[in-house]
């Protein structure tokens, strides 16, 4: 992995938001199923959205990359593909693309990824399929990819599915669920995690036609059979790219502005301008304009933080700690541990390099900061977020060096680019 060598900076300046992974994610496998033509505008073009683009067109999707964005040629039959489908690093696409292949007529899908994927769990999704009649199952008998799907329709039933891993199982249910052979109540078990990027996946089936009640607390579907229409889809901006760039401002500013952001688009990682606030931060939010100025303070004020329905706020809370006065505590991040990594042990075993103290427990992490940073050699593990959140913190050390730059073709190719824009003092190793 290539490694950059991280000084103390000073950020000053203007970024525009890179487009979000999640709504690009979920606007190409909804329009994929919709028979015609669909455009979607400013998506974000990373590796994790192109194993998306690609996982759709060996489906038998087409996909033609534009000035403005991507032209989907859905289809109402998927066909077998030519080639075992790679996902690469990306979880979302291989949950998604697992119940969507589950809507071809006869054939079998194979998924598989990188090191990372295989050992990402699947079961609680191949168990809902099964009691939708589906048969699919993992390769090697762990509940983790390589997955093999056996397409032949959804049958429409009463299921239920574990929510307490990850949203994505219900998303990829919900998305596939339209096109199903009847309707489907849904009811889902275990603790609710990451709601909000449900409610991110029926804000874009809803665009493109898709008709679905839910209960108030997000746990109870009923799908209905229906197809979806082709439309044109705006890709609003990431807020949880947009996390990171104010907590830049917040801990290294100098004043930094955020562009290109969309109040108007359910996006859980939003909540970051809530916490921001309680920390201490000093930010100035404009919705008319779709930007939120961000200052450096010398100090924040700490406090607890539930991250439940968040999870990618993880490390950006994480690195707000290390300025904050007193202990910050991080809860209900439980299924952080089943993302690229196992987030929340390696940015507890990180900082400590940094010279600050944690205390992990399975559902949360205690951070309390030393009031200098010792520079460090960072490991992020391949890890796009955690890299990322890394090389902000290492900006207040002396010198340090982080491993893993390529992550960040995953989610915010520009992230280097941009970040030296506006001040940071990145050099290769």
């Amino acid at each position: 992995m290539g490694k950059i060598v991280v000084t103390r900076s000073l950020l000053n300046g203007n970024v525009t938001c890179p487009p979000s992974k999640s709504y690009t994610h979920r606007a190409i496998f909804i329009s994929s199923l919709a028979n015609g033509n669909s455009h979607i505008i400013n998506p974000l073009i990373s590796r994790d959205t192109i194993a998306t683009i690609d996982a759709c067109r060996e489906l038998g999707v087409g996909i033609k990359r534009t000035d403005k964005g991507l032209i989907v040629s859905g289809k109402d039959t998927l066909q077998i593909p030519d080639n075992v489908i790679n996902v690469e690093n990306s979880g979302t696409t291989m949950r998604f693309v697992t119940a969507i292949s589950s809507l071809l007529n006869d054939g079998y899908v194979v998924i598989t990824g990188d090191d990372s994927i295989r050992k990402r769990p699947m079961r609680p999704l191949l168990a809902a399929l099964k009691q939708l009649g589906v048969n699919s199952f993992s390769t090697r008998k762990n509940g983790k990819a390589p997955i093999i799907v056996q397409g032949r329709g959804i049958n429409g039933d009463n299921i239920t599915i574990d929510g307490s891993i990850s949203s994505q199982f219900i998303s990829g249910i919900l998305i596939a669920g339209v096109c199903a052979k009847s309707g489907i109540s849904l009811s889902v078990t275990g603790k609710q995690v990451s709601k909000s990027y449900i409610q991110s996946t029926l804000n874009v089936m809803s665009k493109f036609g898709a008709r679905v009640k839910h209960s108030k607390d997000y746990r109870k579907y009923n799908i209905f059979n229906n197809r979806y229409v082709p439309t044109t889809f705006t890709v609003p901006g990431d807020f949880s790219t947009a996390s990171l760039l104010l907590s830049a401002g917040t801990l290294v500013g100098g004043e930094i502005t955020v562009s290109n952001l969309d109040f108007s688009l359910p996006q859980g990682d939003s909540k970051i301008l809530e916490i921001l606030k309680k920390i201490g931060a000093v930010i100035s939010i404009d919705k008319r304009n779709g930007t939120v100025k961000t200052k450096g303070t010398q100090e924040l004020d700490g406090g607890e933080f539930d991250l439940s329905d968040t999870p990618d706020l993880l490390p950006v809370v994480a690195i707000l700690s290390l300025k904050s006065r007193n202990p910050v505590r991080i809860y209900g991040v439980s299924h952080t541990r089943y993302k690229e990594t196992d987030r929340l042990k390696i940015i507890a075993s990180e900082f400590r390099k940094f010279g600050v103290k944690t205390k992990i427990l399975p559902d949360e992490i205690t951070i309390v900061s030393p009031k200098k940073l010792k520079s460090a050699l960072i490991d992020s593990h391949n890890d796009h977020r955690l890299f990322m959140s890394f090389a902000i913190a290492a900006m207040m050390t002396a010198k340090s060096v982080v491993d893993g730059v390529e992550s960040v073709d995953v989610s915010y190719p520009s992230f280097i680019q941009d970040m030296k824009k506006i001040g940071a003092k990145f050099s290769q190793s």
